[in-house]
């Protein structure tokens, strides 16, 4: 497989849950706990870190392997969360995007920036 698509990925990840007979319990609630979970843990390695350290997180191959091994996790719930509830993620982000161009357009020249400033 060299080219990966979000179909593709659902369609694994239902197949493996379905041939471990684990539909049951991959209702919404379920998955939505799961995702929490996942991405708990995935703000555990991030902690205790100053802005810094988390910018270099990936330096470490121990910790780059926790972190990316995390972030398949909540990808994997959210996927199947997705799956589940009948949302195409794709399209649900598209229109997120839209709509906070929308909210949040970009600012002239002489309105401040610092919104997401690290200062």
């Amino acid at each position: 497989m060299t080219e990966l698509d979000v179909a593709q990925l659902q369609r694994r990840l239902a197949d493996f849950a379905a041939s471990r007979a684990w539909g049951p319990y991959h209702t919404p609630k379920n998955l939505a706990v799961a995702l929490s979970v996942e991405a708990s843990e995935l703000l555990e390695i991030f902690q205790w870190l100053t802005p810094e350290q988390s910018a270099r997180v990936m330096e470490d191959s121990g910790t780059a392997f926790r972190v990316t091994d995390e972030v398949a996790d909540v990808l994997a719930y959210l996927l199947q969360f997705c799956e589940v509830l009948g949302i195409d993620v794709l399209a649900a982000l598209a229109a997120k995007i839209d709509r906070n161009e929308t909210r949040f357009p970009v600012p002239s020249g002489d309105e401040a920036t610092d919104r997401h400033s690290s200062e």
